[in-house]
């Protein structure tokens, strides 16, 4: 890239940064440092603010640089994301939403607990969610590796590590002075920028083909090399039985990971009322669907316009697909108009970067005291040293993600996710849906939940092809590949609801049946929820 690149890209991302730390200070200037305030935002905000919110907690780097790349590299088949992505979220409006808003109080394992013996839940839901936030937080450090690759043109080590450090800083310190007031505020800020700049890209690459879609899909399988069979099914997924299997299985993640996802969950506890937690879930829905339907048309534009050869020679993964579609759609290189639009590309793919990773930091940085420390601590810690620790375990897992996401480097950011979303869907939801519907539910089966997704699906990634075994790995040298999948769940997740089942049945502890009827009671009604 050039230095005008370069130059104007870094500027805009500089106001950016600029903006959000001076939000981050002003929360910082007004919290009263209470739990209720940093974890939930004193449950202040309206169902639009917070729909917003969710959206940007969402709509990540794997959204905007990864689905847009398997899209350019693989057609039919990168919309497999898409559609998993968007789908999920009617889990969550049907499922989850109001009855975690009723139940819970700042994390995941506040519902389960209600109705368990807490230090056991606890412990194993945080764990569980502090390892679901780590992988996603990979995720966003490999996207960020990534783009600054491109922007300053340089794919040394050095150069990528220097940006996962910074956007590690950033996030640290929007998390420790800001809590969620601040990163909620940040993630509307972002959702917006970033929902605008889909907005213009999409316009511009229909105005390029005079709105005439047919013509756009036919010039990407052109382009492509792979004629029709780039706008059918099987490319990426179609190569055998295991490439089939793991489509079933990216699909179950994708579509049941949502509902386990801790950072999503929490923002749920940041409304008043659970009416207005299914209100925010429905503005999500449509911020979050239109945004997808756009991504399609920028996922084929970039294979059209810039080539799938050109986009895998940048990055081999096509996380910087959208970078070069905005480049070209300017007028190119060196271009004025391919200048600007670049670099306000770039600047609000780094403010994703930077949002997801601040509201990602604060949900597990939650689990980590509010549930692990303050299980394992006697006496039960107060609520000030409560969030003291938060602010402490987002320093550890920043530096946790920060050295992960250098490992993961040339990994995609969307397959990265997917196999965050198998972990969260495997361990998180059963254990979830089983609290909530479950009337015979035991502690000894919450636990058992909980482990038994968890384990295996990180054993099976540990044994995939991610890891070991072939030239894509983390570790090409070595070969301990056992299991042919690259996503785990379609194993994972039916053993962890197979895990909490034989835990219950299993166990001599009588059901609680007044606390299950006051759990319902409360997730239906309201009634006691904090």
């Amino acid at each position: 890239m050039t230095g005008q690149h370069q130059t104007l890209a870094l500027l805009l991302f500089s106001v950016f940064v600029a903006v959000t730390l001076g939000i981050t200070t002003w929360v910082s200037r007004r919290r009263h440092g209470s739990a209720e305030e940093f974890y939930a935002g004193g449950r202040l905000f309206s169902p639009m603010e917070n729909g917003f919110a969710i959206s940007g907690d969402y709509m990540s780097a794997a959204s905007f640089l990864g689905v847009t790349g398997l899209i350019a590299l693989f057609g039919y088949d990168g919309l497999l994301y898409v559609v998993g992505f968007l789908v999920a979220w009617l889990v969550v409006l049907f499922l989850v939403a109001e009855l975690v808003r009723n139940c819970g109080r700042f994390t995941l394992a506040d519902v389960i607990a209600a109705r368990m013996r807490e230090r056991p839940v606890r412990i194993a839901v945080g764990t569980s969610s502090v390892t679901v936030s780590v992988l996603y937080l990979v995720a966003q450090m490999v996207g960020a590796g990534s783009l600054v690759a491109l922007l300053l043109g340089r794919t040394s080590q050095a150069a990528q590590a220097w940006t996962v450090i910074g956007v590690g800083a950033l996030m640290v310190i929007y998390v420790s002075l800001g809590g969620m007031r601040a990163t909620t505020w940040i993630q509307i800020v972002k959702a917006v920028l970033l929902l605008s700049g889909t907005v213009v890209l999409t316009v511009l690459v229909l105005l390029r083909f005079h709105g005439d879609i047919d013509r756009l899909l036919l010039t990407a399988a052109e382009r492509s090399g792979h004629g029709q069979a780039f706008l059918a099914p099987g490319l990426k997924y179609g190569g055998g039985w295991s490439a089939r299997l793991d489509f079933i299985s990216l699909g179950l993640a994708l579509v049941l990971g949502t509902a386990g996802l801790p950072h999503i969950l929490s923002r749920f506890y940041t409304v008043p009322t659970a009416r207005a937690a299914r209100r925010s879930v429905v503005w999500s829905i449509g911020l979050i669907g239109g945004f997808y339907l756009m991504t399609i048309v920028l996922g084929f534009g970039a294979a059209a316009l810039v080539g799938p050869d050109t986009v895998r020679a940048s990055n081999a993964s096509g996380n910087t697909a959208v970078p070069l579609l905005a480049l070209d759609l300017g007028g190119g290189a060196g271009s004025t108009g391919g200048t600007v639009l670049f670099a306000v590309v770039a600047a609000v793919a780094f403010a994703t970067i930077l949002a997801v990773v601040a509201g990602i930091t604060l949900a597990s940085s939650a689990s980590v005291a509010h549930d692990l420390y303050a299980s394992l601590r006697r006496p039960r810690a107060r609520p000030r040293s409560e969030v003291a620790v938060a602010r402490t375990a987002a320093v550890g897992i920043g530096v946790l993600a920060i050295a992960l996401g250098l490992l993961a480097r040339d990994l995609n950011t969307a397959f990265l996710v997917g196999l965050a979303f198998a972990v969260a869907a495997s361990a998180n939801l059963p254990v979830l849906l089983y609290s909530l519907f479950w009337r015979g539910f035991t502690t000894r089966g919450a636990v058992w939940a909980v482990y038994g997704g968890l384990v295996p699906a990180l054993g099976l990634v540990v044994l995939s092809p991610v890891v070991s075994g072939s030239p894509g790995s983390l570790f090409p040298g070595v070969d301990f590949q056992y299991f042919p999948l690259q996503n785990p769940g379609i194993v994972s997740i039916p053993l962890g609801f197979l895990a909490g089942w034989l835990g219950t049945v299993t166990s001599d502890e009588v059901p609680d049946e007044g606390r299950h009827a006051e759990t319902e009671v409360r997730s239906l009604t309201g009634a006691g929820a904090v």
